[in-house]
């Protein structure tokens, strides 16, 4: 609401603020990670003698990038903060670069999220391009295992610094079926792919025309999975290299620690802190985050597209043993009204593996279905569809192992207000 109402008031406010900080702005969009990799960005910078302006909850359209600025502003116009971190919905970049100015744009990820908002993942890649093209002064940080997002990086006027996974160990073997950009971007043939890391993210080249994955100038090689402990990795950088852990699980997250380093790299810190930042970095809200119930452990994954879904569904079933599921699925305006994309999600994969499955939210009804067409018994399902009875349920289900909770972003947001009125958690803008 501030943010809205300083921009009624002043139109220009953001660009205003903005230009007072001065470090300048970093933008991080995407489709997954944005949270992530900017509260790692915000981490690291804070580390290396950085104050940040962040809008570190989550509030990714316009008006949220306002209210951060606001927040830090005094009443005479300064902004108390060196440079400003600002995770941007993939939609919003065109609209929130020109007034940001942003000394460096990081592009994580491309997949198919919200159609009903957003369209096709083409029509947003699309609005990068025209975004990037009109900003030569910034640097375009960017995912090379992506090949739609590669593409936009490709065509954008200003330096580029690419980021990627070196180490065909991580590689599923086959792309999935939540895999979107499947075909070359210049010519229309499929993609070949010699490691497929998850969704459509791999290394990959067109047999055609010859477009190839660009090669990463920061990468992860010698992983290490741990699964939900996290990973570790040898960082390979222009500064050199240093084995990096990191407490964020699977390989969706090794994206997001590049692209952190690689921001950061670029920013001008040094290698060390960059190293430890990483390594002391605990998950964001919902986001692998641990709770603890009763002397028990309940785990959030958030699950919002079939590609983060499929990924959330291995971290879960690398458990040593049967794990307990609660999934809480909402189709609220910021989930996306539409839930056909459940059944592209490989559901499959929890047939005879799973302890119990508890399903919630306003369509947990249509998660039941998409269960017992995934071959999830029906002794093992159950429905409650009231949150709080609903883990509270899970939690008397597990047995006393952990519990794994995966819920769209607007059930995320209900739980974690269930957890926080008992004491669970801290509010989001708590440090």
């Amino acid at each position: 609401m501030p943010g809205r109402v300083a921009r009624g008031i002043a139109p220009d406010v953001v660009r205003i603020l903005a230009a007072r900080l001065p470090s300048g702005t970093i933008v991080v969009t995407g489709t997954n990670g944005k949270t992530t990799t900017s509260r790692l960005i915000s981490h690291i910078l804070r580390g290396a003698g950085f104050s940040s302006v962040h809008n570190r909850a989550g509030a990714n359209l316009a008006t949220g990038i306002a209210a951060a600025l606001l927040q830090h502003a005094t009443l005479g116009g300064r902004i108390r903060g060196d440079i400003g971190i600002f995770e941007v919905d993939e939609a919003t970049l065109p609209i929130v670069q020109p007034s940001l100015q942003p000394r460096a744009v990081v592009l994580t990820n491309l997949f198919r999220d919200q159609l009903d908002r957003y369209g096709e993942i083409d029509i947003v890649a699309g609005r990068w391009e025209t975004a990037l093209s009109n900003d030569a002064g910034a640097v375009v940080i960017f995912n090379a295992d992506d090949p739609l997002v590669a593409s936009v990086a490709t065509r954008t006027t200003g330096r580029r610094v690419a980021f990627g996974i070196e180490d065909d160990s991580c590689s599923l073997g086959t792309l999935e079926h939540a895999a979107d950009a499947r075909y070359c971007y210049r010519c229309g043939v499929p993609y070949e792919y010699r490691a497929v890391y998850f969704g459509h993210m791999g290394v990959y080249r067109c047999l055609q025309c010859g477009t190839t994955r660009p090669s990463p100038d920061v990468a992860a090689h010698e992983v290490e999975a741990r699964g939900l402990e996290g990973s570790a990795f040898t960082l390979m950088t222009p500064r050199g290299s240093a084995r990096v852990k990191t407490q964020l699980p699977g390989a969706y997250n090794l994206h997001n620690v590049l692209a952190a380093a690689t921001c950061c790299l670029e920013m001008g810190v040094a290698l060390p802190p960059i190293v430890e930042g990483i390594g002391t970095f605990a998950p964001a809200f919902g986001r692998a985050e641990r709770v603890r119930v009763n002397g028990h452990e309940a785990v959030l994954l958030l699950a919002k597209n079939p590609a983060g879904f499929n990924e959330v569904l291995r971290t879960v079933l690398r458990d040593t043993g049967q794990a307990t599921v609660l999934i809480a699925i909402n189709d609220l305006t910021a989930d996306g009204r539409d839930i056909s994309w459940l059944w592209d999600v490989d559901f499959e994969m929890l047939a005879g593996r799973i302890r119990r499955a508890i399903v919630t939210g306003i369509r947990a009804h249509d998660m039941d279905l998409r269960l017992k067409h995934a071959g999830v018994p029906d002794e093992t399902r159950a429905v409650a569809t009231d949150l709080a009875q609903a883990f509270d349920l899970a939690m008397k289900s597990t047995d006393g192992r952990r519990l794994y909770v995966l819920p769209t972003y607007t059930a995320m947001l209900q739980l974690r207000k269930i957890l926080q009125q008992r004491g669970l958690v801290a509010g989001f803008w708590e440090d």
